[in-house]
């Protein structure tokens, strides 16, 4: 179990431009459709927890993922696999950097890859948005929340304790119903 969990950590880490966001999609394909180690919503429930807590986005759900499977052995196995792609990457490009960065094919590639990891980004709120189920009550709180961010710069910390306050009253009262 623990080699699995690397191996598809390491995967993830490895093929993913665009950081936590970006990486979002193929771990859902990975850590609920392929392997089943999550449903649906409890992955949406570990993004929002791993949204919330300090640090990279993807680290932490590879460290919520590799804890739901396999304890703190997992927690090492899932986090060391998500890590140690970009930490070898990272590693080669510092030794080749400065023979490479004004080189006009790496600045081609980098231009195509932008956009894509966009998208990646765009596809993974889709998928959000779906699992978490579209009704006016989330529309309406997503919409807040968004206007609190980018009108007023409220603190997306501020907004995540207080409209998690706020969900679970209103949700209760929802489920009573």
């Amino acid at each position: 179990m623990l080699m699995d969990i690397f191996l598809t950590f390491f995967k993830i880490g490895s093929f993913t431009i665009g950081g936590g966001y970006a990486m979002l999609p193929i771990i859902q394909r990975e850590v609920v459709d392929n392997k089943k180690w999550l449903g649906e919503e409890e992955f949406l429930d570990s993004i929002a927890v791993t949204n919330s807590l300090p640090g990279p986005l993807a680290i932490n759900c590879a460290t919520f993922v590799g804890y739901r499977k396999a304890g703190y052995a997992g927690v090492a196995a899932a986090t060391l696999g998500a890590i140690l792609p970009s930490f070898m990457i990272i590693l080669v490009i510092a030794m080749f950097f400065t023979s490479i960065k004004e080189n006009p094919i790496v600045d081609h590639v980098f231009a195509g890859v932008r956009p894509a990891v966009v998208a990646l980004i765009a596809y993974a709120l889709l998928k959000l948005v779906k699992s978490m189920g579209i009704n006016s009550l989330n529309i309406s709180i997503s919409i807040a929340v968004l206007l609190l961010i980018l009108l007023l710069n409220f603190h997306p910390i501020f907004a995540i304790v207080i409209f998690g306050a706020l969900g679970f009253f209103l949700f209760r009262k929802e489920e009573e119903k």
